[in-house]
């Protein structure tokens, strides 16, 4: 089965608009599991524009389903992330003005670096995921880093998709099969909605698991946030 992740940093970002404290991450990382999603993903940046590094201890002790922090490891965010200790921590390669994640990691150009980040991670008891373009190549760099998962980066599906291309998928289902193949976890995000979830999990052999926040939250504003996440249950099930 594919666990559902919720990425709630629009629910962050809509509270920083206004300063206060109101939505409340905290309460909302505590509905989204009554309600039934396996995971809680978070992705703060260096100007914590959404998520604030305070949040994520804040999060810590409330998030009993998978807490998955994603970001670019700077040394910040490596403390960060060796200080909560979460079940994982997904690697991606944000340059510092990034509106959202934009592309995928070179696994082969930053070998050495990943490889020294994931064996920290990983010796403190930390899962790791590599964000990857659904290249083979890159595939088989990451298995060399010493990663446990990759994750797919679905924005180019995501795109194709909604243009009637279904073909979109097959670069995504060739890495899922290597990666299988070699032992790595896959898991994926990005631009996934209500509209393609099945069709992508239906095409992705040993799909773990999905992190998903813009669609999802946006899709809840017309039909309410426990009943988004019970129909992306019904979809990835």
């Amino acid at each position: 089965m594919t666990k559902l992740s919720v990425n709630i940093n629009k629910i962050a970002t809509l509270r920083n608009s206004r300063g206060g404290d109101v939505p409340n991450v905290v309460q909302f990382a505590k509905d989204v599991q009554r309600f039934g999603a396996e995971g809680v993903t978070v992705h703060p940046r260096p100007d914590e524009r959404h998520i604030r590094y305070r949040d994520v201890s804040d999060l810590k002790p409330v998030v009993y389903t998978e807490f998955n922090i994603e970001g670019n490891p700077i040394p910040k965010f490596i403390d960060m992330v060796l200080e909560a200790k979460p079940t994982q921590v997904t690697l991606v390669p944000d340059a510092v003005d990034a509106i959202t994640s934009n592309a995928g990691w070179d696994t082969l150009k930053h070998k050495d670096f990943l490889s020294e980040v994931i064996a920290e991670f990983k010796s403190n008891g930390i899962r790791t995921s590599i964000f990857l373009d659904p290249d083979l190549g890159q595939v088989e760099g990451a298995k060399a880093t010493g990663t446990d998962r990759i994750e797919l980066y679905t924005e180019a599906f995501a795109h194709q998709y909604g243009l009637g291309n279904t073909q979109a998928i097959e670069p995504y289902t060739k890495c899922a099969e290597l990666a299988n193949n070699i032992g790595l976890g896959v898991n994926a995000g990005h631009d996934l909605s209500l509209d393609n979830i099945k069709f992508f999990k239906d095409n992705i052999p040993g799909l773990l698991e999905v992190s998903i926040g813009h669609a999802l939250i946006s899709e809840s504003l017309y039909m309410g946030i426990e009943n988004v996440i019970q129909m992306y249950l019904h979809k990835l099930k």
